[in-house]
């Protein structure tokens, strides 16, 4: 069964250096899952989708293989696709998601020692 979640969660394990022991832990999976994920011998589930994709500050639609963009706002996150935007204000809402983004990290880091 080939499974393109399975395939992004664990690519995106491997880019950060993590086995799939340390990833189920930092996440608070059960290893067997992660592992049958990965090999597409199980589905994963909406709440998993989610703290995969937290985790990984990638977006759902990424993880099912639906979107080719990795980013959570599929690009950028304007209204109108950007269009009315100056540059400037591109570069400025950029800066704040990625100020959001650590934020949330630092927190689930946080979370996650105490």
């Amino acid at each position: 069964m080939v499974s393109v979640s399975g395939d992004r969660i664990k690519l995106l394990r491997e880019e950060r250096g993590l086995s799939q022991l340390e990833l189920a832990e930092r996440i608070g999976i059960n290893n067997s899952v992660l592992s049958r994920i990965e090999s597409g011998k199980r589905a994963i589930e909406d709440k998993e989708l989610n703290v995969f994709a937290d985790f990984f500050e990638v977006s759902g639609d990424y993880l099912l293989g639906r979107s080719i963009s990795r980013s959570p706002s599929g690009g950028h996150a304007y209204m109108n696709g950007g269009k009315d935007w100056t540059e400037e204000e591109k570069e400025v809402a950029d800066a704040a998601i990625q100020a959001w983004r650590e934020m949330k990290r630092k927190q689930r880091e946080k979370e996650q020692k105490g």
